[in-house]
């Protein structure tokens, strides 16, 4: 896991830090953006932020896949810490086409999608109401170990663009929020846009983040990292380890042990426990995936059965960040 410092390092910075993003605030409605899906990290930034006197415009991306429980605790958050909420609902005709192709592509990362539109919409809104700063729930305690190819760089728009159209009749995109390479680079280097992985620079411990919400903000848990998702929760429960025989809690678990909060003991116990609780909870979801996605399950069986393959078996963005490579190293040829 990667040192950001000391713990006195970390605090100076985040003061800091906090100072710079209020007075760049002054004088207007909102002095950041935060992502809220629900979850634990984002839900227990959205409460740090607010007890230390920021004013963010918080930023949700619809997907039509939230689980009752998630929308709940949205909603319980923005109206307890007097929060104003911005939702991007996507067509979901339009997002079931991205899904199926992307399921039918058999390649791993199918939550690309998701967070490549969220990363995307909270640019946008950035860009809208002048916020130079967006704080991000990733962090290094929970969430920072994984293993190669079992993801995909959610940033990769070619990738997607290239999945889609060799996996279905999608060329235009209507709701879907996307980002192309150049307007990365406008966000970032023209706009100067920064992201603040908050929780890196607090003594961030899961549990305890989990008792503060319940307590103060009447917060409710899922049961699994990222379960506030219904398809996410079906994904990382029974897509993966099915046919790419991948289990995330080994990394999740995997990085709690890095970071002190729990013991190997413990990580081996969790794992032997089935992904789904109970058969009942399994069937229950599976039948409401396949009917929402409009598959019967013999054409879900099918796609289960394809062969695998790899995000780089389609076009990537590699030949731009080749082009720039080569332009970067050329301007400072001749500045020498």
């Amino acid at each position: 896991i990667i040192e950001l410092g000391s713990d006195a390092e970390k605090l100076f910075f985040i003061e800091n830090k906090i100072e710079e993003v209020k007075l760049s605030g002054k004088n207007k409605k909102y002095d950041c953006i935060i992502g809220l899906s629900g979850g634990l990290d984002s839900s227990y930034m959205a409460y740090w932020l607010a007890k230390n006197g920021l004013r963010p415009l918080v930023i949700h991306l619809d997907n039509c896949w939230n689980s009752e429980l998630a929308i709940q605790n949205i909603q319980n958050i923005c109206q307890k810490l007097n929060f104003d909420l911005h939702t991007h609902v996507i067509d979901w005709e339009e997002f079931r086409d991205l899904q199926l192709a992307y399921l039918r592509a058999s390649v791993v990362d199918i939550e690309v999608l998701t967070d490549h539109a969220i990363k995307a919409v909270t640019l946008k809104i950035s860009k809208k109401y002048n916020i130079k700063y967006i704080f991000s729930g990733f962090n290094l305690a929970t969430e920072a170990i994984m293993i190669k190819g079992w993801t995909y760089n959610k940033e990769d728009f070619t990738n997607i663009k290239d999945i889609i159209t060799k996996n279905s009749s999608i060329r235009k995109f209507t709701t879907y929020p996307y980002l192309p390479i150049w307007k990365k680079f406008y966000y970032n280097f023209f706009l100067k846009i920064e992201k603040i992985n908050l929780l890196n620079y607090l003594d961030y411990n899961k549990e305890k983040a989990k008792e503060i919400l319940i307590n103060n903000l009447n917060w409710k848990d899922y049961g699994g990292k990222h379960y506030e998702s219904i398809f996410t929760k079906f994904y990382q429960a029974y897509i993966l380890p099915k046919k790419f025989n991948i289990d995330k809690r080994k990394v999740h678990l995997s990085n709690l042990i890095c970071s002190g909060q729990i013991t190997r003991s413990e990580a081996k116990n969790i794992l032997k426990e089935p992904l789904y609780k109970t058969n009942k909870e399994f069937i229950s979801d599976f039948e409401y995936v396949i009917k929402k996605l409009k598959i019967s399950k013999k054409e879900f069986d099918s796609i289960m059965s394809e062969k695998i393959k790899n995000h780089t078996d389609f076009e990537t963005d590699d030949k731009y960040w080749n082009i720039y490579f080569k332009l970067v190293k050329n301007l400072n040829f001749f500045r020498l």
